[in-house]
């Protein structure tokens, strides 16, 4: 053997030797493993094809609020932008016909009409007739108003029930009784909106308001407020005026703007309780007063954004926003307010959805209203009235219609 194969040979011997005492080592320490009853863990079992594998959650179906709503864009989509601006108007009316009222409302494409002391006849009766002849849809009526506070401000002579005047020094246990009896009678004669519930507060016995009020401070009025719309659930819609509130502000409405230099942080805690419990109890209009916190705005609340704004921000409603009577501001004697056409697309623009016209205000002037927020509205430039804002208004008094007239989703 040479001496290059004789080094080879050893070679090999020495790697079978190093190998086998590797293997010597690794079965003596798995032994001793073994001895000390300290086993490796288990490799992982995979998972077996025959598990059941995860599901896909199924979204619940949608409410019926939620169903109505998507009812009220797609009548709404449908609309021409004239329909979608007389959706938005409230007008009054002379006389106990329904028939011409009838014909106007087609027409004008009327979302409502409210009813004063004139238009309401002698009996229940009757008012019942009235008002099953208003509306020229019967799938979707107009919204057929009426101020019944009772007590001071009565338009049935034969609503006897108590009033705020009464109502204020007994439990709120009793303004549920009265405003839910209340709510029937209005039921009954076809009413389906009753503008009737004071959140305002005062304890000044001068003011024009004081007679009307549920409460002369906020804690006092908030509690029956609540009440006074429990009471009506069911029967009637529930508004509550005069927002912000008439009782920081002296002086009437019907015959200026009334002002206050209050504060936000006092109104907070003074004047907005009644109104935010009467958003809790589920109250669906707000009533914007014609009357100026001029250290938040110096235009009349039914006029002003930024009360829009608190109103949805800061109090969460949801509901229709209504002015009150736009004819009001007719009869303030301010010139800046001279002009109803002008006051309806404002008023339109700062939030409001439902737009109250009575005093002053005849068929000549709601149709007015109505060509000036189709033509504020298609001027793009100036940026009047957004598009989305009156669509968005409209789409809240139809929503508003579709559920007082108990609308219902096709079965399918």
């Amino acid at each position: 053997m040479s001496r290059r194969a004789a080094l080879a040979a050893r070679g090999a011997r020495s790697a079978r030797e190093r190998l086998a005492v590797a293997l010597a080592a690794i079965g003596t320490a798995a032994l001793l493993l073994g001895a000390s009853g300290c086993a490796p863990e288990p490799a992982p079992a995979r998972p077996s094809s025959s598990a059941p594998k995860p599901t896909k959650t199924t979204p619940p179906p949608p409410t019926l609020e939620e169903l109505r709503h998507a009812e009220a864009q797609r009548l709404v989509a449908s609309w021409t932008p004239r329909e979608r601006a007389g959706s938005i108007v409230m007008a009054g009316f002379e006389g106990t016909d329904p028939a011409p009222v009838r014909a106007f409302a087609a027409q004008q494409h009327l979302g409502g009409v409210i009813l004063m002391g004139g238009n309401v006849p002698g009996t229940p009766e009757e008012l019942r007739t009235l008002t099953a002849g208003l509306s020229p849809d019967p799938e979707l009526p107009v919204l057929t108003g009426i101020d019944e506070e009772g007590g001071e401000v009565t338009r049935l002579p034969w609503d006897d029930l108590p009033g705020a005047a009464e109502l204020r020094s007994q439990p709120p246990a009793q303004t549920t009784t009265a405003f839910r009896s209340r709510a029937g009678l209005l039921h009954d004669g076809g009413v389906t909106v009753n503008f009737g519930i004071v959140a305002d507060v005062t304890s000044d016995p001068n003011s024009f308001i004081f007679g009307r009020v549920l409460g002369e401070t906020a804690a006092e009025s908030g509690p029956r407020v609540a009440a006074a719309v429990a009471g009506e659930r069911g029967l009637v819609a529930s508004t509550l005026k005069h927002f912000p509130g008439h009782g920081a502000a002296p002086g009437d409405s019907h015959s200026g703007i009334p002002r206050t230099d209050l504060d936000r942080a006092s109104w907070k805690r003074d004047e907005a309780p009644p109104f935010a419990d009467g958003i809790a109890a589920g109250a669906q209009l707000l009533m914007f007063g014609h009357l100026a916190y001029t250290a938040v705005d110096a235009a009349p609340a039914s006029l002003s954004p930024t009360w829009h704004r608190i109103a949805r921000d800061e109090l969460g409603f949801t509901g229709v926003a209504v002015t009150d009577d736009l004819g009001m501001l007719l009869s303030s004697g301010d010139q800046a307010y001279a002009d109803p056409t002008k006051n309806a697309v404002d008023a339109l623009a700062a939030g409001n959805d439902l737009l109250l016209m009575v005093i002053g205000s005849d068929q000549a002037t709601a149709t007015g209203a109505i060509d000036g927020i189709v033509a504020a509205d298609a001027a793009v430039a100036a940026k009047t009235v957004p598009e989305a804002r009156l669509t968005d208004a409209a789409t809240r008094v139809t929503e508003l219609r579709l559920e007082l007239a108990g609308w219902k989703p096709p079965a399918s």
